[in-house]
């Protein structure tokens, strides 16, 4: 597949709509992605470190992580720009690969991931989610 491909029908563009933690002390992280129709997943089990990252690039407030910053220069060294991520289930555990062009297309596949929404919040690009993620919205009476 390349990157400029038409989008694949078994995955949707989400938005981050909240963001949080599961506990009082803030060690895990909790986000829920929602696509333009309405379904929604829930994202959870990763690291309070990462929602914080996260909250931070949300907020336009762009204190770089190292690893962050550290994957913003190897791409500008090399002519080379991260434009998509696409999540999926692999086993028990979410997984990230993540899209890149310039000099060549790449895609790193297997990634966590919560790392790839960080990523894909600082750059400001687009999140794609599997279909079979996403569930309707659990209204309340």
């Amino acid at each position: 597949m390349k990157i400029d491909d038409a989008q694949e029908q078994d995955y949707e563009l989400v938005r981050i709509t909240d963001l949080g933690f599961v506990d009082d002390y803030g060690i895990e992280g909790l986000l829920l992605l929602k696509a333009d129709d309405g379904r929604e997943f829930h994202m959870h089990a990763f690291s309070g470190e990462v929602a914080r990252h996260i909250s931070n690039f949300m907020g336009e407030q762009q204190p770089i992580p190292t690893i962050y910053k550290m994957l913003e220069e190897i791409c500008e060294e090399n002519g080379i720009f991260l434009v998509k991520v696409k999540i999926y289930e692999s086993g028990e555990a979410l997984r990230a690969n993540l899209y890149f062009t310039g000099k060549k297309d790449m895609v790193l596949r297997n990634y966590r991931a919560s790392d790839a929404v960080a990523l894909a919040v600082y750059y400001k690009i687009p999140i794609l989610v599997r279909n079979n993620l996403l569930q309707e919205t659990i209204s309340s009476k």
